[in-house]
């Protein structure tokens, strides 16, 4: 068996009084689709957020491909994170949100504008592009959402609440 990608050991973390995440401890394997499962409040996103860099644990470590992350600011982790709210500029259009991240990291106007493009197709956007994200549904920002985590091809994606807003209809007419 190869090392994990992803290894979280006896993590936890408070604030204030509450026990958010309790000696938590997991690998995941590079290629694996791992799904953190349980009731609200119990400690999913707070361990995502840790993961991420968005949070720093009172206790444990979290490695990835064996690097530990202890320390390492979210910008600088080759991972990325599909916020439950979205988390999207409002001031932006859909194809300035996906592109956003590519044009921090200082990427060619030809290499973002492609890229852009292919995630766009892929989660069939297309034509939404000069849009503004008032202008959209919920499940077609959770798309803009989606693409706009995919666009650097992080090592890993953490996904918050991943499906919830996505329209029925995209699934059944991509696999009828």
């Amino acid at each position: 068996m190869s090392a994990p990608l992803l290894s979280v050991k006896s993590v936890s973390k408070k604030f204030g009084a509450v026990v958010a995440l309790e000696d938590v401890s997991l690998d995941v394997g590079a290629g694996e689709f791992f799904a953190l499962l349980g009731p609200s409040g119990c400690g999913k996103t707070t361990l995502m957020r840790c993961i991420a860099g968005f949070e720093s644990p009172d206790a444990g470590t979290i490695a990835l491909n064996g690097d530990d992350l202890s320390g390492v600011p979210p910008y600088r982790r080759p991972v990325n994170m599909m916020f439950q709210s979205y988390a999207l500029f409002p001031h932006l259009n859909v194809f300035e949100n996906i592109a956003f991240g590519l044009r921090r990291q200082g990427g060619t106007r030809d290499a973002v504008d492609a890229r852009v493009n292919e995630l766009l197709a892929m989660t069939q956007l297309s034509a939404f592009g000069p849009r503004r994200i008032a202008e959209l549904s919920g499940g077609q920002k959770q798309r803009v959402a989606l693409a706009r985590a995919l666009a650097p091809r992080p090592k890993m994606l953490l996904l918050d609440e991943p499906l919830g807003a996505l329209d029925r209809k995209l699934f059944s007419d991509r696999h009828a």
